[in-house]
């Protein structure tokens, strides 16, 4: 908005006030590629910062540590798009590397213990969605108290203890590579693109979406609307099982006490990624920049020792931040 310079005959800027702010910001562009201009600013400035953040390894290092965030990112983005939320997550990677050593243990063989890694995830996922849809209860209790049944049953398989788990197929998972490209970063990248083709290319995306920009209009419409919610959390669960196999291999064990962090920030890396926690808008391109700015971001802060401490606070920041911009837009 301009206002006439009565003196020059010219016109000069207004400042914006914040229900203008808000209004620049919703017709503007620029929220649409946030996260990617995050992306490229944490590059830069490590790229000054640090003389080892841009290596090739240190990228290398990066991508591999994004890749299980990348992983359950997707799966908590599938349920915060029908308005809902998994705060199981990081309890369903934990009993999900758990069987694979309990398959370890039994002689069942590493290749056992993965599908059971994944089918036990998506049995988890399951009722978590059954809870939700038939039980009536909302998304948070529910899987408040799974996240709590499923850390609790990963420490009973386990009697608390790290199973070591030793497999050329997990080994060459965690430290192959296809060119320049580690595995690990690769199957990432296999379950983005089918999670992108799932939400934008199915019926099953389109309803994803529908109910979370109405739910009552949605039922009204006729959508199964119990039936959707379930399979959004069946795939949280699937994916935190596949997570589950990408961390044993990446540490060499399964341990019971590992993966927590998972939980928070799977949300942050989604809502960095412009998912609305109210519903009804996201993509799976976004919270997979999201996670590669929070292992940046963490990796840059280790490289020019920033405490430990300090960086959940950073991390925090970044979020909120983000949260608060994503509010104006439409």
């Amino acid at each position: 908005m301009t206002q006439p310079n009565v003196r020059s005959g010219t016109s000069v800027v207004a400042p914006l006030v914040p229900g203008q702010l808000a209004r620049f910001v919703q017709s503007s562009k620029l929220l649409d590629w946030a996260i990617v201009l995050a992306l490229l600013a944490v590059m830069a400035v490590g790229g000054i910062a640090s003389p080892h953040f841009l290596t090739v390894a240190n990228i290398t290092s990066i991508l591999v540590a994004s890749s299980i965030l990348v992983v359950v990112a997707i799966g908590q983005t599938f349920v915060i798009i029908t308005a809902g939320i998994d705060l199981s997550v990081g309890s369903l990677v934990q009993v999900s590397s758990v069987m694979i050593g309990v398959a370890v243990t039994y002689k069942l063989g590493v290749p056992a213990g993965m599908l059971m890694a994944v089918l036990v995830g998506a049995l988890f996922g399951m009722i978590n969605g059954l809870i939700v849809s038939k039980g009536k209860i909302s998304d948070f209790i529910a899987t408040l108290g799974m996240l709590s049944i499923a850390s609790g049953t990963a420490l009973v398989l386990s009697n608390g203890r790290p199973v070591s788990v030793i497999s050329p197929l997990l080994t060459s998972l965690a430290s192959g590579s296809i060119g320049p490209i580690p595995n690990i970063t690769l199957l990432a990248g296999i379950v983005a693109v089918l999670g992108h083709l799932v939400l934008f290319h199915t019926q099953f995306g389109t309803h994803l979406f529908a109910i979370g920009g109405n739910h009552e209009g949605s039922r009204n419409l006729g959508l199964k609307v119990g039936r959707i919610k379930v399979a959004a959390f069946m795939i949280s669960g699937l994916l935190a099982g596949i997570a589950g196999i990408m961390l044993t291999a990446r540490i060499g064990s399964a341990e019971p006490a590992t993966g927590s962090s998972y939980l928070l920030n799977s949300i942050a890396a989604s809502v960095l990624g412009g998912t609305s926690l109210f519903g009804g808008r996201g993509t799976i391109v976004g919270p997979v920049i999201g996670a590669l700015v929070l292992m940046a971001l963490l990796n840059l802060m280790t490289l020019l020792g920033i405490g430990v401490f300090y960086q959940p606070i950073v991390t925090g920041l970044v979020v909120i931040i983000f949260a608060i911009a994503y509010r104006f837009q439409k």
